[in-house]
């Protein structure tokens, strides 16, 4: 009776039969919903398995068997190992296997049974030498190979003369080249070390070793740069005659006097600085240095000008070395004292005016005999130095005249 009634009633109202619209949309919002859980679904597993992946990636990079990734092989490996092996127990069978080539520092066995430090230690111990205050940091440094290294000077000038169109030219002067030969010497440090503390595989012996010999050679060398007396050593500058800067010729270091007995003099200290810096000729200025220790350095940068403004200066950059009248100031701790006559300041272009010459290899020799239970280390190289331009180098001379 009801189906009835609202047929006729749609048909009353002119209405065609057909899906309710509310029903579609109903039905369409279900796909839509289904699809996009659909989609959610897949993009899950696939974030799920790419999770995987990486883990099992990790997992095989982390195993403790798996050679650890090198872009590239490390070419001094086999140096070191066998370097290491030859310090700890003696072992040279590794270096007698390495291959022979021709740069010095990876020879392998001397001919007189010597073993060249590895190159990654040998650099360790020549930037320490480098870095020390010493006269090597402002000196003309040279690698030889020979015994013996000759510095050929120029010191005199070449004549030259005015000339015309017609005029006969007259002979003019012929300069004079002198010969300085610089002989290398031997310079030694022999540290050592328990067996014990050898065998300790978490001792780095090549470090210990470097810093051992750094330590020994560096002192060394900074005195005899400054004072050596060219026995079994570098000649130092201070051992060549001085004379009055007034009365200087070559083979001698020519010096100002303070005016005063070991001392500054009272009136106008800051006049022997200046003195001394105009002392040197204009072409070797400009790339001169001071070089005192830090005795005579506390007494040289209180010293003020006429007016008021002190001769001393801090450096600006970090690394930087003070500087006094704008030169800088090299501290060597081995130059002397203020004293009665004492040389205890100089100035001068040190590149030009001292040479030092050194063999590129350093030999060390293992010794488990000498001094049981340790092992001593003999560690050698060659050096020598000495004065190559005599005009490049002025002193200042804590005495009247």
């Amino acid at each position: 009776m009801t189906m009835k009634t609202e047929s006729k009633s749609r048909a009353g109202t002119g209405m065609s039969e057909g899906p309710d619209p509310a029903v579609e949309l109903k039905s369409a919002l279900a796909g839509f919903v289904k699809e996009v859980r659909t989609f959610r679904e897949e993009v899950e597993v696939k974030m799920q398995q790419q999770d995987e992946r990486l883990t099992m990636l990790q997992s095989k990079s982390m195993t403790a068997g798996r050679p650890a990734l090198s872009a590239a092989a490390a070419e001094e490996a086999p140096h070191q190992k066998a370097f290491a092996a030859y310090l700890r127990s003696g072992d040279d069978d590794a270096l007698r296997g390495l291959s022979l080539e021709g740069k010095a520092l990876n020879s392998s066995v001397a001919a007189e049974g010597g073993y060249l430090v590895d190159p990654q230690t040998s650099e360790t111990i020549r930037s320490v030498l480098t870095s020390t205050a010493s006269i090597r940091q402002i000196a003309n440094v040279v690698s030889v190979e020979a015994t013996s290294f000759d510095v050929l000077v120029d010191r005199s000038e070449l004549g030259s003369g005015w000339a015309t169109e017609t005029a006969t030219l007259s002979e003019t002067a012929t300069p004079q080249i002198d010969r300085i030969s610089i002989p290398l010497h031997e310079l030694a440090a022999m540290p050592k070390a328990s067996q014990r503390l050898l065998d300790d595989s978490a001792f780095d012996v090549e470090t210990w070793l470097a810093q051992r010999i750094a330590e020994k050679f560096a002192r060394a060398e900074a005195a005899a740069f400054i004072t050596g007396d060219g026995v079994d050593k570098p000649t130092g500058f201070l051992t060549h005659p001085q004379v009055g800067n007034d009365a200087w010729a070559w083979g001698s270091l020519g010096y100002v006097a303070t005016g005063a007995d070991g001392d500054f003099s009272g009136s106008n200290p800051a006049d022997a600085v200046v003195d001394l810096v105009y002392a040197l000729e204009a072409e070797y200025r400009a790339n001169a240095s001071f070089v005192m220790n830090s005795k005579t350095a506390g007494a040289v940068r209180k010293m003020k000008d006429a007016d008021g403004r002190f001769l001393w200066t801090d450096g600006l950059a970090a690394g930087e070395p003070p500087r006094l009248m704008g030169y800088p100031v090299l501290i060597a701790e081995d130059m002397p004292d203020i004293a009665s006559d004492s040389f205890a300041i100089a100035y001068g272009d040190f590149d030009a005016g001292y040479t030092v010459a050194e063999r590129p290899d350093l030999r060390v020799l293992r010794d488990p005999f000498s001094a049981k239970p340790h092992v001593l280390f003999y560690a050698s190289k060659r050096v020598g130095g000495d004065v190559s331009d005599f005009a490049a180098i002025k002193l200042l001379k804590f005495a009247t005249a």
